[in-house]
């Protein structure tokens, strides 16, 4: 499987990233350990999380994503063959914050819950705009000067809070962002394609995307109001059901039949080609699923097929 470079980081990463989000969500441990080793099995290498993951569930207090992947990564041995990205800044309990105290502090339970003493990549989660740009990132100095974390990413910033981090690394000697992570998907193009993608590519900063799959609308498997109790993500999927969503599944649809693989993949595909994006991160629930990151990652998909899909998804 071809691997790509990860914006002017030295990661090197197979085309698709797992989203940890569904550990200790939507699958128990030992459903994300199956998948996790067929994930690897598969020839793919990039595990992303987040501190915050999953708290949102009735008596969950967060962290229990980063848990299970290090218990997985204990118990394979597999450490220095797997990519982990993991973010700080969510409200784990007492709001958001990038403040230095509050990074240096969190990443101290990142690493034990990840059973490892480095993380690969780092995420500003969201913004703190009450926190000046300069005490992040000199956090973050702090840290890979310890050897505790290896590159920085930033995701949810505004474009201004953005550009400002990067010029303020440059001007100041300080650790970059070297990868952005949007909300991005053949669905929801439009803030990222004008506000992000410019400074993305202007930068030189890796892209990898969440809700790359629309929140599973993009499966083609929700085509009515009837279809959204498939899953516990349904109730999120329903804003999509528009005159444009229907578009883009026609021709999901078309394109999918045309290689004969599966509509998830197509949506997969769109994304690791676009200049911008280095790759998309998206999850499964079940092995069977796993089979459309495969067929993403191998897809050819000729100037003719990106077109319909372009048009069909115009904002």
């Amino acid at each position: 499987m071809e691997k790509r470079i990860l914006g002017k980081t030295d990661l090197n990463i197979a085309p698709i990233v797992f989203g940890g989000n569904v550990f200790g969500w939507t699958i128990d441990e030992k459903k994300s350990f199956e998948i996790l080793d067929q994930f690897i099995e598969n020839g793919f290498n990039f595990i992303d999380t987040a501190d915050v993951y999953s708290r949102w569930v009735p008596g969950n207090k967060g962290g229990e994503s980063e848990t299970i992947i290090g218990n997985w990564l204990k118990k394979q041995n597999k450490r220095h063959d797997v990519i982990i990205a993991t973010k700080v800044g969510s409200d784990m309990g007492s709001g958001k914050s990038l403040k230095k105290d509050y990074i240096i502090n969190q990443i101290e339970h990142s690493l034990s819950r990840l059973k490892t003493d480095y993380i690969d990549l780092y995420f500003s989660h969201f913004d703190d705009e009450v926190t000046p740009v300069e005490e992040t990132l000199s956090a973050y100095e702090t840290l890979i000067k310890a050897g505790k974390i290896r590159w920085i990413g930033a995701s949810n910033f505004s474009a201004e809070r953005l550009k400002e981090s990067l010029v303020y690394s440059t001007e100041n000697n300080l650790p970059r962002y070297e990868v952005y992570q949007p909300g991005y998907n053949l669905f929801d193009r439009e803030e990222f394609e004008q506000e992000h993608e410019k400074i993305c590519l202007d930068a030189g900063l890796g892209v990898v995307t969440y809700y790359s799959l629309a929140s599973g609308f993009l499966t083609g498997k929700y085509r009515s109001e009837n279809d959204l109790n498939k899953s516990q993500r349904g109730g999120g999927i329903k804003k999509f059901l528009t005159e444009r969503g229907y578009k883009i599944l026609d021709a999901l649809d078309e394109v999918a039949g045309k290689h004969n693989v599966e509509q998830a993949s197509v949506a997969l595909a769109w994304l690791i080609y676009r200049p911008s994006v280095t790759a998309p991160i998206a999850s499964v629930t079940d092995l069977s699923q796993l089979k459309s990151f495969t067929e993403a990652a191998n897809l050819k998909l000729s100037p003719e097929d990106i077109s319909l899909l372009d048009k069909a998804s115009i904002y």
